[in-house]
C-alpha cells in the first residue's frame, strides 16, 4: 500500500536547509552582509516578521536593532501612534426621527500589531469604515437634543484591535426647513415666558395697590399724606406752574350737597 508523501514535514526540512543555507552565506559575507540584515525600527514602530512564511517566535520586535535573514525573511512595519480620520459628513436618522448631518473625526492607534497583521488585510482602512458605521448606529439611537448636549457619550466606543482615543463630533447640521421651524418653536416659547412674567407682575402690582387702599382706606391720614406727595411731585417736575393746595374734606362737602 502506497503511503502519499507528508508535504508538510518536506516543506519543514526544506526550510530548515534554506535557513542553514541562508545562514552559511551571512557568515561568508561577513561584514557586509550586516548591511541587509539589520534593521533600525523607531521608538513608535513595531516590527512582526515571518520566516518562510511563517510568524517568527516572540512576537513583535523593537524598538532597536533587529536582525532580518534575507530572502526568507519578511516583515512589516506597524506605527504605534495616534492615527486621525475625518469621517466624511453622514446623513443619520435621529431616535426623534429627525434626519441631520454630522461630520466627526476619530482618533485611533494600533493595540495589538500581530492580530492587526494577521487578522486584517488592511487593518486602517478596517478600522475606517468601522468607524463610520459604529458612529452611525450609536447616533441613531439617540434624539437630536442627546446629540446636541451629549457628546461626550456618543464619543465612547470600541474598535476591533485598536484602540479608540477619543471622537469629536465637528457639527450637526440640520436641515433648513427644520432649523426655520426650531427658531419658530424657540422665538414662540420667549414669547410665553415674556407673558407669564408679565402677567406675574401685574399680579404683584394689583396686590400691592389693593393693600395700599386697605392701608388708605383704614387710615384718613394716609390719603391726605399722599395727596400731599402727589403735589409736592408735581410742583418738582412743573416749575412754572403755580399749584394750589385744596383740602380733600372740601370735595366731600360739595359731594354731599349735590346728593
Amino acid at each position: 500500500q502506497d503511503v502519499p508523501p507528508d508535504y508538510e514535514t518536506i516543506g519543514t526540512i526544506f526550510g530548515y536547509a534554506l535557513v542553514a543555507l541562508s545562514w552559511l552565506l551571512i557568515i561568508l559575507t561577513f561584514p557586509f552582509s550586516m548591511c541587509v540584515c539589520l534593521k533600525v525600527i523607531k521608538e513608535y514602530e513595531r516590527v512582526v516578521i515571518f520566516r518562510i512564511g511563517r510568524l517568527v517566535f516572540g512576537g513583535a520586535r523593537g524598538p532597536g536593532m533587529i536582525f532580518i535573514i534575507p530572502c526568507i525573511d519578511t516583515y512589516r512595519k506597524i506605527d504605534l501612534r495616534v492615527v486621525s480620520y475625518a469621517v466624511p459628513p453622514q446623513e443619520i436618522l435621529s431616535k426623534d426621527s429627525v434626519t441631520v448631518s454630522v461630520d466627526a473625526v476619530v482618533y485611533f492607534r494600533t493595540s495589538d500589531p500581530i492580530a492587526s497583521v494577521n487578522n486584517v488585510d488592511d487593518a486602517i482602512y478596517s478600522t475606517k469604515l468601522l468607524a463610520q458605521t459604529t458612529l452611525r448606529n450609536a447616533l441613531g439611537m439617540k434624539t437630536l437634543t442627546e446629540m446636541l448636549t451629549e457628546r461626550e457619550a456618543i464619543a465612547q466606543f470600541p474598535l476591533a484591535l485598536l484602540i479608540v482615543e477619543r471622537v469629536e463630533v465637528k457639527d450637526i447640521r440640520l436641515p433648513q426647513q427644520l432649523t426655520r421651524a426650531m427658531a419658530a418653536e424657540a422665538e414662540a416659547a420667549r414669547e410665553a415666558r415674556a407673558k407669564v412674567v408679565a402677567a406675574e407682575g401685574e399680579q404683584k402690582a394689583s396686590r400691592a395697590l389693593k393693600e395700599a387702599a386697605d392701608v388708605i382706606q383704614a387710615n384718613p391720614v394716609a390719603l391726605q399724606l399722599r395727596h400731599l406727595q402727589a403735589l409736592n411731585s408735581i410742583a418738582a417736575e412743573h416749575n412754572s406752574t403755580i399749584v394750589f393746595p385744596v383740602p380733600v374734606e372740601m370735595f366731600g362737602a360739595f359731594m354731599k350737597k349735590d346728593v
